[in-house]
């Protein structure tokens, strides 16, 4: 039997947001498992920051493949970006 943990590290969401083209972030893959540890393997070969948020991967999980962010998120997926944005730049230094 899976315990809570391990449920929670097989689920994975990944986002595209370029404010030149994008009125707000897009949901451009997400799986469960196997699918799950694909996407965070893809991430980490291409140096794309990680962040775990059990709740918020929920709810971005019901989205569908290709879709805006509803604006109901923007908050919760602003914290991220600027989580990603702060991990890039300390990256640079």
């Amino acid at each position: 039997m899976m315990d809570e943990r391990d449920r929670i590290k097989r689920r994975a969401v990944a986002l595209r947001y370029n404010a030149e083209s994008d009125a707000a972030p897009r949901v451009i893959a997400k799986g469960d498992r196997h699918l799950a540890e694909r996407i965070i393997a893809i991430a980490k070969e291409n140096g794309v920051p990680i962040h775990e948020d059990p709740d918020l991967v929920a709810l971005l999980a019901a989205l569908d493949i290709d879709r805006e962010i509803p604006s109901a998120l923007y908050r919760a997926v602003a914290e991220v970006l600027a989580f990603v944005y702060s991990v890039n730049e300390r990256a640079k230094a």
